[in-house]
């Protein structure tokens, strides 16, 4: 048997800063098949010393001095397209793996930014020590911080009258979506907008809390193993996921209330279409055992994520 197909990040892969239903793919799998997707973080001022000892990839510097950033925002490698997804079908993201590529991760703070905008007027860049095998990072006080890497975009290509948009909003088609649930061994569900899908991902995050407050995770190089399905059988119009055992719905806008609604009526049509409940005990059940977290608060649209048990949905 084969194994997984591989992509590796280099300015002929990776797309600076955007999403664009335009773009070409670099690469295209059936339907069910698995890619392993390489992923770099981070412009030139965001690297340690050369002589620091820290392993920086060498694709890195390449993008950097190759690749054109055309709006700010994050580095993807991608575009991948899945054969035969076609708008309104629904591209099945099985998040199979995700491990470290580099022993080192960087956090920003930046004035005008953040949740606290007008808090910090000093700008800076914290060079974070990874310990790969003890899956730590030390922290500047000493703490030695867990770590639980997840890509903090993921998203398909956008409607085509969308245009070329910064990678910095989440939208449908997911993108910037920072949430810190979407680890290995969870699923991600994305409308599709154009046909292949057109998959794309980055923003490496060795660890981040709930808000991601102060703009940055734990930015680093990852790499992810993926099982790409579509799914012509759903009809989301907007990004889910679901966990081993939680189900999860997403709102993204500028105002948290919007979030607030847009995750939860989303939560209460899923409990409806998977149990036969009516509108009313699934809003009951959500008020009673459904949990409203706010997912990120920095990226223009922030957003808030509602998760469900499935314990609590079964016959």
């Amino acid at each position: 048997m084969t194994g997984p197909h591989r992509l590796q990040a280099s300015p002929e892969t990776c797309t600076w800063g955007y999403f664009d239903a335009s773009l070409p793919s670099v690469a295209e799998i059936p339907s069910g098949a698995e890619i392993v997707i390489e992923t770099v973080s981070g412009g030139p001022d965001h690297l340690p010393l050369r002589d620091a000892g820290f392993h920086i990839p060498p694709e890195l510097f390449d993008i950097h001095a190759r690749s054109g950033r055309m709006l700010p925002g994050h580095i993807l490698t991608g575009p991948v397209a899945v054969t035969g997804a076609k708008p309104g079908h629904v591209l099945q993201v099985e998040i199979l793996d995700v491990t470290l590529r580099q022993d080192w991760g960087w956090n920003l703070i930046r004035p005008l930014a953040g949740t606290l905008p007008d808090d910090f007027q000093t700008g800076r860049t914290e060079i974070l020590p990874i310990d790969i095998a003890a899956n730590t990072s030390r922290m500047p006080w000493g703490l030695e911080l867990p770590l639980n890497p997840f890509f903090g975009v993921m998203g398909v290509a956008p409607p085509p009258g969308w245009g070329r948009i910064s990678t910095i909003q989440p939208r449908a088609h997911g993108g910037n979506i920072d949430n810190k649930e979407l680890v290995a061994g969870t699923t991600l569900y994305l409308p599709v907008h154009v046909g292949g899908a057109l998959f794309s991902c980055g923003d490496g995050h060795a660890a981040q809390g709930d808000g991601e407050v102060c703009v940055t995770a734990i930015e680093t190089a990852l790499e992810g193993r993926f099982r790409l399905t579509v799914r012509d059988d759903l009809a989301f119009g907007y990004p889910r996921a679901e966990t081993h055992t939680h189900l999860i719905t997403m709102g993204m806008h500028e105002d948290l209330d919007r979030c607030a609604e847009m995750a939860l009526r989303d939560m209460i049509g899923w409990i409806v279409a998977e149990t036969g409940l009516s509108r009313e005990d699934a809003y009951m059940l959500c008020s009673l055992a459904g949990d409203l977290r706010i997912t990120q608060t920095v990226n223009g649209n922030k957003g808030v994520h509602m998760m469900m048990a499935k314990a609590l949905l079964a016959a």
